[in-house]
């Protein structure tokens, strides 16, 4: 009836190849069935149209657990289910072993071939109806192992129950189970090529998870998903050029606002839609960007250390309310942006490390696998089945969740073999160079699959070197992001804004280098959470004086910023001037709205943002030369910057001046481009922003008197430790 080395593999589990033992075979010409459970102590097999028992099953007592037994009125096979008894209690199920594959050649050719740009819609966990019944199919690429079990409540987490089916040479195990649906939590337990036991898996493409610190994999159903951002989504790409208004509110979710009353909870991602996003769009920023919501172990890695790269982490809602979220930004005309972390993963032993017993995701060799910063493994890029995982990723949430951008981080690790590591301790590349050829072929890979599969998208890549070509096409050579952060600029402006402003003077030029290549790339000036955090302090806490001499430095700098070329970002709280460095386990400072010079400070970046958005000048040329012109660059002396900014032919010019000492100018003239009434659009020191009003009433007309190398000026009194904003009025 059965082999005894196939009975003792069964019941070990350890048979490489279940399916060939277990489920109805013709043994003879007559159908024979074969089933493990450990637990039961009778197996029926009955009739699945009739219900009848066909044949009461054989218990092998010398392999515990293993039933056999042949149906002798029976010459074909039929459609069975089995009944199961222990003592008093009796069920039912389907034999998952009665099913066929669920992955087509087609499938199998793309996944060896690492082309399978849908490939979360093949492995994973999916709910769906086969052959006639309904359940989940489970697949998983497991190359190297000697035998993948999925294992949970369902099976005791036994994994001698139900091994899968390898799939040829692709390394891909599947199993079809029945009577499996949406919120079932599930692992892979893999025998390595030695048949050793692995630490139990979670899902690589599993797209929900527990709770943390629990880590099993959840099911969860993607599809039946009805959205309603049709109108977003065709306008999106519009709204995404470069000479677009871009301005980006970065968000960790976790610690944005939380309910004191329930424990401190965070809220949650319907919470979020109705308060987060609301006020985003008070705010007027354009975009909302989230630090990374992919399931991760560690609440203190901030989500930059992610383990389930396809599941909505669970601590604010499940997928379902995760896309709720997403169709509320998209309903009050907000972009939503995700932190997206390529570059490297922990090693926490559900993860992907050493997944099958082999170094599969990562670099066998440390200094090409190892990541020093971090303690994290680093993808091998250059294998095919790594770098398809990781550009479907992208697409995954691109496509199922609606997400209008990624923004990439640690791109700078990611290009270089040497990031962060001492002579001796990395591998150059085929070349003898420095650069990580793999990782930037798959970097190319992704941004075109992103931008071609998913129109209207942007990406966006946090990268701290002179890489040539960031946001460069990748068919010319570039690494294919639409936008890039702008790390220099960050570095060297708030470098030049904690100096005392006595001293300013000296530091003049570290305000005017950015321009020298501003354009070089699509930029976006960030404020981000890496600013606020490890000892950096606050925004505020940066700036030199007391009291209000600190608030006054903080407006003049974002007047500044929101006047510089290129896109905005800025993290959460910086817009109220937050008191203390951020958090991630405490809810921002809220109550500091209570007291005007933080009010203030939020009536300014949501006024900026207007002005941004509505003065076309301020924008529409944000990544080309041809938009900026020095008016006075070289007034070191006086901690005095003035430039102009100009839009395409029909938009009105703007000048921006900037007082970075706590000396008021009277008088001082600055040079403009053309002769007409220009409009003071912002003014930093107002005192609707917590300012002492000082200005020039609303406007200026230019007097023919030549300044700044122009023939005609205006005559401005630059308030202390300010930024003004004038657009001329056409037709004056």
């Amino acid at each position: 009836m059965i082999d005894t080395l196939d009975a003792d593999k069964i019941t070990s589990g350890t048979h490489a190849d279940p399916f060939s033992v277990l489920g109805m075979h013709l043994v003879d010409g007559r159908p024979t069935l074969r089933v493990y459970h450990p637990d039961a102590d009778g197996v029926d097999v009955l009739d699945a149209k009739t219900g009848r028992k066909v044949v009461s099953l054989d218990r092998m007592p010398e392999y515990p657990g293993l039933f056999t037994g042949t149906a002798t009125r029976r010459k074909n096979a039929f459609a069975y289910r089995l009944r199961f008894t222990k003592g008093d209690h009796v069920w039912e199920m389907q034999d998952p072993y009665m099913f066929g594959p669920v992955l087509g050649e087609m499938d199998e050719h793309l996944i060896a071939e690492g082309a399978h740009l849908n490939l979360w819609q093949v492995l994973g966990a999916h709910v769906m109806e086969h052959e006639g019944a309904t359940g989940t199919h489970f697949a998983v690429w497991a190359p190297n192992a000697a035998r993948v079990s999925v294992v949970g409540d369902f099976n005791a987490w036994d994994g001698r129950r139900n091994p899968m089916r390898l799939r040829g040479a692709t390394g891909v195990w599947e199993i079809f189970i029945p009577d499996i649906g949406d919120g079932e939590p599930y692992k892979y337990e893999l025998l390595d090529r030695n048949g050793h036991l692995l630490p139990q898996k979670a899902d690589p493409f599993g797209f929900g998870a527990e709770h943390p610190p629990k880590t099993a994999s959840v099911v969860r159903q993607l599809d039946g998903h009805v959205w309603s951002d049709a109108s977003w989504m065709s306008r999106r790409e519009a709204l995404h050029r470069i000479d677009q208004p871009i301005s980006v509110y970065e968000v960790h979710l976790g610690s944005w606002k939380r309910v004191p009353d329930e424990g401190n909870r965070p809220l949650s991602y319907l919470e979020h839609a109705q308060e987060l996003v609301g006020y985003a769009k008070d705010m007027g920023f354009t975009h909302i960007e989230l630090m990374p919501v992919s399931e991760f172990p560690f609440d203190g890695s901030w989500g930059y250390q992610p383990v389930g790269l396809y599941a909505p982490t669970i601590r604010h809602g499940t997928p379902e309310e995760f896309r709720a979220f997403v169709e509320a930004c998209h309903a009050a005309g907000l972009g939503l942006i995700l932190d997206w972390v390529p570059g490297h993963f922990p090693e926490d032993a559900h993860g992907l490390g050493k997944f099958d017993g082999t170094p599969l995701y990562e670099h066998a060799d440390p200094r090409e696998g190892f990541h020093p910063d971090w303690n994290t493994l680093v993808y091998n890029y250059g294998r095919r089945e790594v770098s398809n995982y990781l550009v479907a990723n992208a697409l995954y949430w691109l496509r199922e969740h609606h997400i209008d951008g990624l923004r990439v981080d640690a791109v700078a690790s990611m290009l270089y073999r040497d990031y962060s590591r001492k002579d001796g301790e990395w591998i150059p590349n085929e070349h003898g160079g420095r650069e990580n050829l793999e990782a930037i072929a798959f970097m190319q890979r992704a941004n075109t699959v992103a931008y071609g599969e998913a129109p209207g998208v942007m990406t966006i890549a946090e990268e701290s070197t002179a890489f040539p070509g960031v946001s460069a096409p990748a068919d010319s050579g570039g690494l294919g992001f639409g936008f890039k952060w702008n790390m220099g600029w960050m570095n060297d402006t708030l470098s030049y804004m904690q100096q005392d402003p006595i001293h300013r003077k000296y530091h003049h030029h570290k305000m005017t280098f950015g321009l020298h290549y501003a354009f070089s790339e699509n930029f976006v000036l960030p404020i981000s959470h890496d600013e606020v955090v490890h000892g950096k302090g606050s925004m505020i806490d940066k700036m030199p004086g007391q009291g209000d001499e600190k608030f006054a430095n903080l407006r003049a700098y974002y007047g500044f910023m929101w006047g510089h070329p290129g896109k905005k970002l800025l993290f959460m709280g910086c817009e109220f001037a937050q008191g203390v460095e951020w958090n991630h386990d405490a809810s921002l400072d809220w109550h500091l709205l209570d007291v005007a010079p933080h009010t203030g400070m939020q009536a300014l970046i949501r006024d900026l943002n207007a002005v941004y958005r509505d003065t076309p000048a301020l924008h529409q040329l944000d990544c080309r030369p041809e938009g900026f012109e020095w008016v006075e660059e070289g007034a070191a002396d006086e901690s005095i910057l003035a430039w102009i900014r100009k839009g395409k032919a029909d938009a009105a010019p703007v000048l921006v001046v900037s007082n970075f000492t706590p000396v008021e100018r009277s008088a001082r003239r600055i040079g403009v481009p053309e002769a007409g009434r220009w409009v003071e659009k912002l003014n930093t020191d107002a005192a609707i922003y917590g300012g002492g009003d000082r200005g020039n009433m609303g406007f200026k007309d230019s007097e023919q008197i030549a300044a700044s190398g122009r023939a005609h000026s205006l005559s401005l009194t630059l308030p202390p430790l300010s930024t003004l904003i004038f657009e001329l009025q056409r037709g004056s």
